[in-house]
């Protein structure tokens, strides 16, 4: 096969290659470092060929084994030879490659002879031995300059099958470690580049190196060519250009009835059977080889099956069966497919390869650090584990398979572990790295361990033949070594730290004297000591290293015996010093590292009684600790803070005892040694500590709650919700679930945690628990909730038809769950979790979705609720606010702001029967503002109703006394405000001698209409409150029926206040007319005529008497030093009429008395004559007349 080779040059940058793998840069001079110094010159000298044919003479025979006489006549015997050269000596292009191509014609027994050529491009042939690369340093060679400093050589060997090999050493023995070894130089020079490009570069060497190894490691499958007959091949070529259909009419009848021929056409197919057969009963050892062969084996296995395959569905296959059949040799023709195992053999390779195919072990071949190697495991075992349940891949051979890949694994975490220098690393460094690398391998054997089970799970479901499930690990060794140098590293690096000149005895014995006792310096001890195995290979776990590192360490070890004697002696000087037992422990702990040493364990012996008794009172403390019991302990409280259920937390208490005992008895082995039980002391405590241990095992309490779980028969199933029925009568909603159930969940998960092996079944029952868990605790939650609203709004009766919708919404779900049951929810929970790629059904979609829906509807109707509950606080507040608020305008319009924007608000939030529940919250305000209402009626009736004190004692200044009346109110002023009336003055004029009230008396009705209007409006202007100021439509519908403001609470009063106050307007106003008409009584004083008056009086002394009385009685109206007659709300000012009226009165009363003198003067006139006449009469009578005249008048 021949394989042409790519142009050397592009496999590095700039078109340089690496020094050769044979080390001939001493040969030839050549330096890595930089390109060789050319000379300046003028103008450019012809490139003498010559020069270079003698470094040629003086090159190859070393490198290539040639002769001067080989050379002369192949290379320098070709004319071509100095064109071709200064070509390449003067102008830029590729490199010259000179090759040793062997002699076909030789067998074993003879010497093999070669010839050599130079050409400028490669042709890869079998029978090249080897090819060397003349790669130029610089743009154009300078014959004056020694060519060694010019050029690069390259040896390329070819005698194998493939050039795999070759180009892998020097890929990986040459080019990628000078890589490596210039970067190493560079650290730390430019950060960009380490971040970026070097990584980068290291990943594609990697990458390259792993390329040509697996390109070694393929299996060669051999390539089929089934052989045609010439007639058949030349019948089945004419058919095809004469484009007829192919059968047996295009073979001649003489080839068909000739036996010759169709015995050679069986011999043909027999022949196609065995060579079939020798590529379908391919297989190979997994166990012999790498996991790269095994997976490359089985994909190039399939492609050349498949290649057979197209072979025999070619038309010519297809017609020597027929002229076969039709020449009735079916012993050929029949069981060909069967002979040959074709199909069974695609069959088997197709389904090997679902496993084989994207496998990830490239990811763990070219992996650079421990991190990347951590991940490939993983993505290699979870493609291992997921298709080997589908793919129907041997357990028999996935299990060398998994070998394999630990011996890959084992040759990887060498290489990195190798190119770290771990001895030279500083201990931070060493210690993270050899952390890693012991994570490393735990993620090994916890994949490894998922791996066995999956393979136990397979095994079992295939039915196959029990063989052991088990890896024998190729890096057991390796792993072992690395803890042990973990261990090793860490009890140096403690010695180190001790015997440093400021840390340990350094730090504890003064100047000058810790790190150098007896005239030992121990820090540098230590150091040398470690230097003995500095100079081998740490990580060679071979017979031969094994024996190696054994050597290194006893040599290590005799250095070091001299330290510790030196700090033996340092530990009983501060020993012998301490004053105490803790002052002792305290050493022992600070150099507690070392005594892991005999020698220094053992020096320490003597001060062990005392330490002894600071154990034994130490352990009694543990004693009186254990006999108060877990439940009254505060570990028990903890736990329950915790989340730990009772019997995890007591096994953990005593655990925590336990391991406290064992760290006491620790320190006995620390201060006794190994062996500290076979001392009396010790055995003593020993018997002590056993028996304390064995009070604390918790098996019994283990043991216990299994009974306990088996009897009570526990399970998950049954309908989500029950009703229960309380004590004190009625019946309450709850969740059909034992609480018991979860606590098992709980106990089962931290007992498996504790290392108990609980039960299948009992197992199963807490896995149903946990995967129902969730659910149950969402519910038991919900329906907290809901429970807590209900009697939320139990209490708040008033809040009910607002949350109704809600309330009826979670009523709902109620009903919805009361038909589901918890025995789907472990079945759906399962489906949903474990099923890749699975949709969930309807049914599932229900019963897991309910209880998320469930709980966001209580959530809502909850938050609904609360917030509801606080808004109806608020504006019962402002409500109540309206009763003891101040009688203002202001004040009423403020609150009731405040209470219409908390209802749009809760329209806002869409609370239903809203319109409802506002016109219950404006009946309750009207109320309140109605009582409001009756009780400025009353005030302003009792203001209005105040009479002046003038009534009954008359002050001089009117105004005097109504600053005082406004000063006391604003002193007693209440919530209803400042109730001040002002009264309204009337002045009583003449003019045209015409006595008339100004203003009229209608207009005091007016101004108190008006004035108790605008007490009035304080409320009943006030706008009513709203449910619908959101809603448009309903607003144009009703505004013009509903009424907006509250001016229809005067229309509620059925106690007569309303009408009492106007009573009290009409009285008031009655008593004004009546004292008013007085006045206008005076106006007859100018009406009247004196004779008129005199001629009504007629000549009647009694009618003159009576009216000079009234006359009398009359003037007290107007005949007082006072001006004005107050009537509290009104004043009549008279003062204007006062003096004209008392002018215009003593006339008339002057005229009055005039006229009744004169009457009375000639009545007593007229009196007093008749009085004379009577008296002269009865003088002039006698006596007898008088008598007798006596009975007469009796």
């Amino acid at each position: 096969m021949d394989v042409a080779s790519p142009p050397l040059q592009s496999g590095f940058p700039n078109g340089h290659a690496s020094p050769g793998v044979n080390g001939l840069d001493h040969l030839n001079g050549s330096s890595v470092d930089g390109p060789a110094t050319s000379t300046p010159a003028a103008a450019p000298l012809p490139f003498d060929a010559s020069t270079f044919r003698d470094y040629l003479l003086a090159l190859l025979p070393p490198v290539l084994g040639a002769t001067p006489s080989e050379l002369e006549d192949g290379i320098f015997s070709d004319p071509d030879f100095e064109e071709r050269v200064t070509q390449f000596a003067t102008q830029p292009g590729g490199p010259l490659y000179v090759a040793k191509i062997s002699d076909e014609l030789h067998d074993e027994t003879t010497t093999p002879n070669y010839r050599y050529s130079l050409a400028s491009s490669l042709a890869y042939t079998p029978s090249n031995v080897t090819t060397l690369a003349l790669i130029k340093r610089v743009p154009s060679l300078d014959s004056t300059v020694p060519m060694a400093s010019q050029i690069q050589i390259l040896n390329l060997f070819g005698d194998e099958d493939t050039p795999y090999e070759s180009l892998h050493a020097v890929v990986s023995q040459a080019v990628k470690p000078w890589f490596d070894a210039f970067v190493g130089t560079r650290h730390g020079v430019r950060d960009s580049d380490s971040k970026i490009g070097i990584p980068n570069a290291k990943k594609k060497f990697a990458e390259l190196e792993l390329s040509l190894f697996h390109l070694q490691q393929n299996v060669e499958i051999p390539e089929t060519h089934l052989i045609i007959h010439p007639v058949i091949q030349k019948a089945v070529d004419a058919a095809r250009e004469a484009k007829i259909h192919i059968d047996t009419s295009i073979i001649p009848e003489a080839y068909l009835n000739d036996s010759t021929f169709l015995n050679t056409l069986q011999s043909h197919v027999n022949g196609w059977i065995k060579a079939i057969q020798t590529v379908t009963k391919l297989s190979r050892d997994v166990k012999a080889g790498t996991a790269s062969q095994e997976i490359n084996f089985w994909l190039s296995l399939e492609r050349a099956l498949e290649a057979i395959d197209a072979q025999l569905q070619s038309e010519e296959i297809k017609l020597v069966m027929e002229c076969l059949r039709k020449a009735k040799r079916f012993l050929a023709t029949v069981s060909f497919m069967a002979d040959t195992g074709l199909k069974d053999g695609m069959e088997r390779s197709r389904k090997y390869n679902q496993l084989m195919k994207d496998f990830p072990l490239d990811e763990l071949l070219s992996a650079t650090d421990l991190e990347k190697i951590q991940d490939s495991l993983g993505l290699i075992f979870n493609h291992l584990n997921s298709r080997l349940r589908r793919v129907a891949y041997p357990i028999h051979r996935a299990l060398p398979l998994v070998e394999a890949i630990s011996r890959d694994f084992n040759d990887t975490i060498l290489r990195v572990l190798t190119s770290h220098r771990l001895i030279y690393q500083p201990y931070e460094t060493f210690e993270k790295l050899m952390n890693t690398t012991v994570s490393v391998f735990k993620s090994w054997d916890d994949y490894v361990k998922d791996f066995t089970n999956v393979a136990r799970d397979v095994t079992r479901k295939r039915s196959e033949k029990f063989i052991p499930i088990k890896i024998n690990p190729a890096h057991a060794k390796l792993a072992e070594r690395v803890r042990y140098l973990r261990d090793w590293r860490r009890q140096h690096e403690q010695l180190a730290v001790t015997t440093a000149p400021t840390k340990g005895l350094g730090g504890i014995s003064g100047p000058g004297i810790g790190s150098e006792l007896g005239g030992v310096n121990m820090e540098e001890e230590v150091k040398e000591a470690y230097e003995i195995v500095k100079n081998i290979d740490i990580l060679d776990v071979s017979v031969e290293g094994t024996e190696i590192w054994v050597t290194a360490e006893n040599a290590y070890n005799e250095r070091i015996a001299r330290v510790e004697n030196q700090i033996i002696a340092r530990l009983k000087d501060r020993l012998g010093t301490a004053r105490n037992a803790n002052e002792m422990f305290r050493v022992f702990s600070k150099f507690n590292a070392l005594f892991v040493r005999p020698k220094i364990r053992g020096a320490i012996q003597e001060y062990q009684t005392q330490l002894i008794d600071s154990v034994k009172e130490d352990l009694k403390h543990l004693h009186n600790k254990f006999k108060t019991q877990y439940r009254y302990s505060e570990a028990y409280h903890m736990s329950q803070m915790r989340d730990l259920p009772p019997i995890a937390g007591a096994v953990i208490w005593a655990r925590q005892i336990e391991r406290q005992l064992t760290t006491y008895m620790k320190r006995v082995e620390d201060v006794l040694g190994k062996g500290w039980e076979l001392y009396a002391e010790g055995q003593k405590l020993q018997t002590e500590s056993t028996a304390f241990r064995k009070k604390l095992d918790t098996r019994p309490i283990y043991e216990a709650w299994l009974q306990d779980i088996n009897r009570r028969e526990m399970s998950v199933t049954g309908r989500l919700f029950e009703i229960v029925k309380l004590r004190g009568g009625g019946y309450q909603l709850a969740v059909n679930f034992d609480p018991q159930i979860i606590t098992l969940f709980k106990e089962v998960r931290n007992l498996l945690w504790l290392g108990f092996q609980v039960p299948h079944s009992i197992n199963n029952m807490a896995k149903d628990a946990k995967r129902v868990y969730p659910h149950a605790v969402s519910l038991m939650e919900t329906v907290r909730t809901y429970g807590q609203t209900l009697h939320l709004v139990e209490e708040n009766l008033v809040i009910e038809m607002l949350v109704a919708e809600y309330r009826n919404e979670a009523q709902g779900m109620v009903s919805r769950g009361m038909t589901l049951r918890w025995d789907f929810f472990v079945g759906a929970y399962d489906t949903h979790r474990y099923l890749p790629g699975g949709g969930i059904d309807g049914r599932e979609n229900r019963h897991i979705a309910f209880v998320r829906e469930f709980a966001s509807v209580v959530s809502i109707f909850q938050d609904k609720a609360n917030s509801l509950v606080n808004s109806y606080k608020e504006i019962n507040r402002l409500i109540e606010d309206l009763s003891t608020c101040p009688y203002t305008f202001e004040a009423f319009s403020d609150l009731i702001g405040k209470i219409q924007a908390a209802i749009d608000r809760l329209n806002l939030e869409g609370y239903a029967n809203l319109e409802n529940w506002v016109a219950e919250l404006d009946d309750r305000i009207a109320g309140i503002l109605a009582q409001r209402l009756v009780h400025i009626l009353q005030v302003w009736c009792t203001e209005f109703d105040k009479t002046d004190d003038g009534e009954q004692r008359r002050e001089p200044v009117l105004r005097d006394n109504k600053q005082r009346r406004i000063e006391k109110r604003k002193e007693e002023k209440g919530p209803d405000g400042d109730m001040t009336l002002t009264p309204i003055i009337h002045e009583i004029r003449i003019q045209n001698q015409v006595i008339f009230l100004d203003p009229p008396i209608e207009y005091a009705r007016d101004f108190w209409f008006k004035q108790l209007h605008e007490w009035l409006g304080v409320v009943c202007r006030l706008r009513r409150i709203q449910s619908s100021r959101y809603e448009i439509g309903l607003q144009i519908q009703e505004s013009s029926s509903v009424e907006l403001t509250y001016t229809f609470l005067l229309t509620r009063f059925t106690d007569g206040t309303l009408e009492k106050a106007f009573g009290l307007i009409e009285n008031k106003v009655q008593q004004i007319k009546d004292y008013v008409s007085k006045w206008l009584q005076f106006q007859s004083l100018w009406d009247l005529e004196a004779e008129y008056v005199f001629n009504r009086l007629g000549d009647s002394l009694a009618n003159w008497q009576q009216l000079l009385t009234e006359i009398k009685r009359t003037r007290s109206t107007f005949d007082t030093s006072e001006t004005q007659r107050s009537f509290g709300v009104a004043v009549i000012d008279y003062e204007q009429v006062q003096a004209r009226v008392n002018a215009k009165y003593d006339s008339w009363q002057r005229d009055i008395l005039s006229r009744f003198g004169v009457k009375l003067g000639n009545a007593m006139k007229e009196m007093h004559a008749a009085i004379l006449k009577a008296r002269h009469d009865l003088e002039h009578q006698s006596i007898e007349g008088l008598t007798s005249g006596a009975p007469r008048r009796v």
